[in-house]
């Protein structure tokens, strides 16, 4: 099934695409999850399935091939790809920062020789901004790309890279001028770059399933053609692109906590104690009552920020933050009070919920840690 649409979806549309996702979560993911998450095995044939369902290019323009769909939408397709498993529908967020980067701010020469390709999900992007010492202070990555002639050299260690190893195309910001955000820009090193190596796997609480690795550039040489957008402006198109990576994860947070409360409802109502079923005990009925009222909180968020980036609207890093913020805290939260309404059944890994709890911990960190999310938001109400 194709899901090439047009940017404003009907209902029935909607319905549609959103029910073919969910089919493919709950048959394609999460009847494997467990086990990719145990093996550390990354499924690119199930990736390439989810290509064909315009997973590739959510919001690629559809010259190409994209789905084109809003941001709004996306977050929806998300939230149902993260109840199949939070881990490989990260990645698609991930992947899907990367295609529109090159569709946003690429040439047409650049949008021609990579969107085609990444939308299928059988070639791969990922994303290097961070760096061994340079976390949250993005504006002080050292990495440098120095010119020289019609080309760029390119050093240095990105760290935390989801996909590295596996991706054909590496969205690399790197220093070309002055000290601070001004003074980075951002290239495409294709796989084949000499130069271009990659660290072991690293071994992670959660999120399993994907590849986790250093990018080394050792003088990787890429032509003046790799810079994508103009000399300086990388640091602005890095931030722009989390601006929605961040209502991304925030969506995949709601769906992975939604599979957690739904399966601590079915165990409630079958789980008896003391003559009673737990879900007859007042104080579950109340934690449950919290729990479904934080995730519709958190969707209420998401929403209102993918419609800021629809919309293009002045406060959109701030909607962005507080979305990924909330929605990140209380997806983890919910999903670990749905392990301890389990009880010792929900440490179990046969059980999955502990593996959702290992799995949204990282949301709180990646994307902007939520201290950071705190800095954007406390320093809009400060005027600052």
């Amino acid at each position: 099934m194709s899901m090439t649409v047009s940017p404003s979806l009907s209902a029935d549309e909607r319905g549609a695409i959103l029910g073919a996702v969910r089919d493919f979560a709950r048959t394609r993911l999460e009847p494997h999850a467990l086990e990719w998450d145990r093996d550390k095995h990354f499924p690119r044939d199930v990736l390439a399935d989810a290509g064909e369902l315009g997973l590739g290019g959510l919001y690629v323009r559809e010259d190409v091939g994209g789905t084109a769909l809003t941001r709004e939408d996306a977050a929806l397709v998300f939230e149902q790809l993260s109840m199949g498993d939070p881990t490989i529908a990260a990645y698609i967020s991930i992947h899907n920062m990367v295609a529109w980067m090159i569709d946003s701010y690429g040439t047409p020469a650049q949008r021609e020789q990579w969107l085609p390709r990444l939308i299928t999900l059988r070639d791969l992007g990922a994303y290097c901004l961070t760096e061994p010492g340079a976390g949250s202070d993005a504006a002080a990555i050292t990495t440098s790309a120095i010119a020289d002639g019609e080309q760029y050299v390119l050093t240095g260690v990105k760290q935390f890279i989801s996909g590295a190893g596996e991706a054909a195309v590496y969205v690399v910001m790197a220093r070309t001028g002055e000290p601070g955000a001004r003074g980075i820009s951002a290239f495409l090193v294709p796989a084949d770059a000499e130069g271009l190596s990659f660290g072991p796997n690293e071994r992670k609480m959660g999120w399993n399933a994907q590849p986790t690795r250093q990018v080394i550039l050792d003088e990787v040489r890429v032509p003046a053609s790799a810079l994508l957008g103009s000399v300086g402006e990388g640091f602005r198109i890095a931030m722009s692109g989390l601006n929605g990576g961040r209502v991304n994860i925030a969506a995949c947070s709601v769906g992975g906590a939604q599979w957690a409360l739904d399966r601590a409802v079915r165990y409630v109502h079958e789980r008896f104690t003391f003559g009673e079923a737990l879900a007859e005990r007042q104080s579950v009925v109340f934690a449950l009552a919290d729990m479904a009222t934080q995730l519709q909180t958190a969707r209420a968020l998401v929403r209102d920020a993918a419609r800021a980036i629809d919309n293009g609207a002045d406060d959109v890093a701030v909607q962005c933050a507080m979305a990924k913020r909330f929605a990140t805290d209380a997806g983890f939260e919910v999903a670990n009070r749905a392990l301890q309404l389990h009880g010792g059944y929900g440490y179990l890994q046969e059980y999955g919920i502990e593996k959702v709890v290992r799995d949204l911990r990282v949301h709180q960190i990646l994307e902007g840690t939520n201290e950071i999310m705190r800095v954007i938001i406390g320093r809009d109400v400060l005027g600052a």
